[in-house]
């Protein structure tokens, strides 16, 4: 009997601290607005899992997809900053080729489409079950490898004819020759294509291993890969090839090369491999000459941002988040729309929201990290910077108008593409990538003005 009344007394006890200890809990939190609990505290900001948590809570992205994206786009800032270097480590060089700076942001962001939305591709196949490791020209995975490489060497031939073009019509005197871009473009883009194939085949490969989202993992570390390999590709293609020689030898053997792989393929090509040509040659052409403006932006102001070399440093990393940020966006709403889990309405439902709020707060670390990286960077290769102060005010200010457009553009980009019949995966990547290159290009240089820093 007296074990009986100890033992009440106990759970009694228990029970009350409990209560009293929720009771406390509750009176703390009604010291909040609702919406405040949601955010991290200082402790929870020293922590990397703050904004990921913040994300998830506040608008249902998962803890571990906010992770994954947050990993990528640390990854992408901080790879990013190997282009960023080699472009402000070789001003010189880029003035003696005149009109080459035109094609740069095209061609890193050539890769990052092509092979960005090959990821798509896998990544939505992935969701749906039908993904298998083949190489078979039949399968997904033949189909990917084949027309990304055919549409890497017959887009690369379009951007140097493309750069060329804009360099005579906005009059960048004493531009290189045709030939010169085209053996350039081919070839850097042929070293680099290889890579960054091998990079988005094996994050598909990882992805199904280890059950990432490969809407979150594969589509900026693709982005992320392109960014690396192709500027340094450019450059060795410049180093190491006597290209005023062989550029006349090598241009009309690039032109064979593809006019015969295009024919080849094309006679044997089955209609889904028929698709993903015809679906993404208009808009990699569009994608490029959006680039090319974005190209003119910055060419018309190398000489002002030669005085910092870190902000050439930022100016590869600044793209490349953005068109990822907006590539993430794309792919998840792909995805969903084509397994049904949302509506492409003309006002985006909760789960579309859900995916753009968490956009819009994962951003901002994304750019943080950025900035650090790159004046840590410009320390350690000892190049000229305004500071870390006046790189914040520049990746964030410009970050604002960069966000919004990433939001309208990847939800409405993907939402049309959805209602006309076709594939989201071939054309939200591109569009929005291109678009993001020059209203970041844009806003980048404006935020710069702004600012007083050149």
């Amino acid at each position: 009997m007296a074990e009986a009344d100890t033992n009440r007394d106990s759970l009694t006890t228990g029970r009350t601290f409990t209560m009293s200890r929720t009771t406390a809990q509750n009176r703390k939190n009604r010291r909040f607005p609702t919406f405040l609990r949601h955010f991290p505290t200082f402790r929870q900001l020293l922590s990397g899992r703050a904004f990921a948590n913040t994300a998830a809570r506040l608008v249902g992205y998962t803890k571990e997809g906010a992770s994954e994206t947050l990993v990528s786009l640390a990854l992408l800032s901080v790879s990013s900053v190997v282009a960023g270097v080699l472009l402000g480590k070789n001003t010189d060089r880029l003035e003696e080729l005149p009109g080459l700076l035109l094609m740069v942001p095209a061609a890193i962001a050539l890769r990052g489409n092509i092979f960005g939305a090959v990821g798509a591709r896998l990544g939505t196949a992935i969701h749906a079950g039908t993904y298998r490791m083949s190489f078979r020209p039949a399968s997904v995975v033949g189909e990917n490898i084949v027309s990304s490489l055919l549409l890497n060497l017959l887009m690369s031939v379009a951007l140097a004819l493309l750069g060329k073009a804009f360099a005579v019509v906005f009059g960048v005197s004493g531009s290189i020759s045709a030939a010169e871009f085209i053996a350039i473009s081919v070839t850097g883009g042929v070293l680099a294509s290889i890579v960054v194939l091998a990079v988005a085949l094996l994050l598909a490969m990882l992805s199904v291993r280890y059950r990432w989202d490969p809407d979150n993992v594969t589509v900026p570390l693709v982005t992320s890969a392109g960014d690396v390999i192709t500027l340094p590709s450019l450059f060795v293609t410049i180093w190491f090839f006597d290209i005023e020689r062989f550029a006349n030898l090598l241009t009309p053997i690039y032109f064979g090369i593809a006019t015969g792989l295009a024919v080849l393929i094309w006679q044997g090509a089955s209609n889904s491999l028929r698709r993903i040509l015809n679906e993404s040659i208009p808009v990699l052409l569009a994608a490029i000459i959006f680039d090319m403006f974005a190209g003119i932006v910055v060419e018309s102001r190398l000489d002002k941002l030669a005085l910092f070399p870190s902000l050439l440093i930022l100016l590869p990393g600044y793209l490349a988040v953005a068109g990822s940020l907006g590539a993430i966006l794309s792919s998840r709403l792909s995805t969903k729309f084509h397994l049904g889990v949302a509506q492409p309405n003309k006002l985006p439902d909760s789960r579309a929201r859900a995916d753009l709020v968490g956009i819009a707060l994962l951003a901002l670390p994304g750019y943080i990290i950025l900035a650090l990286v790159v004046e840590a960077s410009a320390e350690i290769f000892s190049v000229a910077s305004p500071g870390i102060l006046d790189l914040l005010g520049v990746v964030l200010l410009g970050g604002v108008v960069v966000v919004a457009v990433v939001a309208a553009v990847a939800y409405y980009g993907t939402m049309v593409s959805v209602r006309v019949g076709v594939n989201p995966d071939t054309y939200g990547i591109p569009i929005i990538t291109a678009v993001l290159d020059l209203v970041g290009a844009f806003v980048l240089i404006l935020a710069i003005d702004l600012l007083g820093i050149v």
